[in-house]
């Protein structure tokens, strides 16, 4: 019943979202809610990687970032569009995240982080000073708006709708996955892995399916964002994009699917309320996680579920 009732209040919150830009003609608004879809397919991605299996992975600002110049230069270099950039983006990562994920995950918890993050590094320095190919710090500007059966997605509001069906399929697959038997033994992993392995469970497959999902849904969405931003640079591989991630998943409860989602669309939208000191934004934005992983160290989902824990104590009292 209580899956039901979460299914229900979704397709409600979808139903609202859809209406945004008939609410606000403002672009302002909605370019935040552009960035809130994708930023939280980047997010629930990785909380299927580090909520689910208990993997921290840096690797998911590479698949971002590479998704991004895969998508750019489909349509600025190689002569293709906006869907076939797509599918070299999602193609590529997930070959990538086979090939990085195989050895790495064969490695303990810690020497996988220091990989993922080696990983991400090796992604900013490609960007950065492959010029024949990324044209380095000058980027690709000028990204044109994808066009589907003749109909351009031009303007923030209709490609707000492209935005969020993509978020929409990407979080229905993460959510069916997270949901099944395979989300189950995911957690079984992440708890004990040698007692999972013990019921011939095998580690290593679940845990490099996850990562490899993972990569192929962020990177799709980093390459709908450059498309959004109508250009690709560097900037695109900035460290600031993991920690927004991370701290989606930290803050919704790492392992909590909706947990994360809701705070995905919160706290996409904080940076924005934290303007007006445009000095101190990220001390600020630091600040908040700290107070709010002092106080929910579960994160918002941890902590409703020991109130109910804490009621359903009482009323047995």
């Amino acid at each position: 019943m209580r899956r039901f009732a979460g299914v229900g209040a979704a397709a409600c919150a979808v139903g609202a979202a859809a209406l945004l830009p008939t609410v606000t003609q403002s672009n302002y608004l909605i370019g935040i809610a552009v960035s809130a879809c994708l930023f939280t397919v980047a997010a629930a991605s990785l909380n299927l990687v580090y909520g689910y299996t208990g993997l921290l992975s840096f690797a998911q600002l590479a698949f971002w970032g590479i998704g991004g110049y895969c998508a750019a230069l489909t349509v600025a270099t190689f002569g293709g569009n906006f869907w076939q950039g797509l599918l070299l983006a999602a193609g590529l990562n997930g070959a990538l995240a086979l090939a990085v994920g195989y050895p790495a995950l064969r490695l303990n918890r810690h020497a996988f982080v220091i990989v993922s993050l080696s990983f991400a590094l090796l992604a900013n320095l490609i960007a950065r000073d492959w010029t024949e190919l990324t044209r380095g710090p000058l980027g690709i500007p000028g990204l044109p708006a994808p066009t589907l059966f003749g109909f351009a997605f031009r303007g923030t509001a209709t490609f707000y709708y492209l935005a969020l069906t993509y978020a929409m399929l990407a979080l229905g697959l993460l959510y069916a996955i997270a949901s099944s038997q395979i989300g189950v033994t995911l957690r079984a992993i992440k708890q004990n892995e040698i007692l999972a392995q013990s019921q011939g469970i095998s580690g290593l497959g679940y845990k490099l399916l996850a990562f490899t999902v993972g990569a192929v849904l962020t990177a799709v969405a980093g390459g709908i964002f450059v498309f959004h931003l109508t250009i690709v640079d560097p900037l695109i591989l900035d460290f600031y994009y993991m920690q927004t991630f991370l701290i989606m998943v930290i803050i919704g409860g790492a392992g909590s699917f909706w947990g994360v989602v809701v705070a995905g669309v919160l706290m996409s939208a904080l940076p924005e309320l934290l303007r007006f000191s445009a000095d101190l934004r990220m001390v600020l934005y630091g600040a908040i996680l700290v107070a709010a992983v002092l106080v929910m160290p579960d994160g918002v989902a941890g902590w409703l579920r020991r109130r109910r824990v804490e009621r359903l104590r009482a009323a047995l009292q």
